[in-house]
C-alpha cells in the first residue's frame, strides 16, 4: 500500500516568519496554534496537499536545496505570479524565461530556499506539446 506523502518539512531560522510568507504564496493558512518566536510553524494545505512544516534549526542554509518546490499558478500568468511572489518578499535567483514565452523562474524565499513558477495552467493549455520544455 502506498504512503501519500503528508508533509513537507522545511529546516529553517524563523519558523514564523516564513510560515506567514509561504502561507500567502500557497493561500493557506498557517495554524492557530503557531505563535512568533516558536521553534515550528504549520501550513495547512487543503486536503489531498501535503501541509507545509517549518522547523526552527541552529545552522543558516548554505548550499543550493536539495529538494524544491514548482508552482504552478491557477489563474494568474507565470508573470503575474512571479510578480505577487516578489511582492510578497521572494528575490529573483535565476531567470529561464525565453523570448517565446515558454521557460521559468527561480525565485528564492525570504531564507533563501530555492522554488521555481512555471507557466500557468492555461499557458500550459495554449502551448502544443511538441514545444512543451517546463
Amino acid at each position: 500500500m502506498p504512503s501519500p506523502i503528508r508533509t513537507v518539512t522545511v529546516d529553517c531560522e524563523d519558523p514564523y516568519t516564513l510560515a506567514l510568507f509561504w502561507g500567502a504564496v500557497v493561500g493557506s493558512p498557517i495554524s492557530n496554534e503557531d505563535q512568533p518566536g516558536a521553534n515550528e510553524a504549520l501550513v495547512e494545505t487543503p486536503h489531498g496537499q501535503p501541509n507545509i512544516l517549518f522547523l526552527q534549526v541552529p545552522e543558516k542554509k548554505t548550499v543550493k536545496n536539495r529538494l524544491h518546490f514548482d508552482l504552478g499558478p491557477n489563474s494568474a500568468s507565470r508573470d503575474e505570479e512571479v510578480e505577487r511572489v516578489i511582492a510578497l518578499g521572494a528575490t529573483l535567483y535565476a531567470d529561464f524565461r525565453t523570448d517565446d514565452g515558454m521557460g521559468f523562474v527561480v525565485l528564492a524565499d525570504p531564507e533563501g530556499n530555492e522554488f521555481c513558477i512555471e507557466r500557468s495552467d492555461a499557458e500550459l493549455a495554449a502551448t502544443p506539446r511538441d514545444r512543451e520544455v517546463d
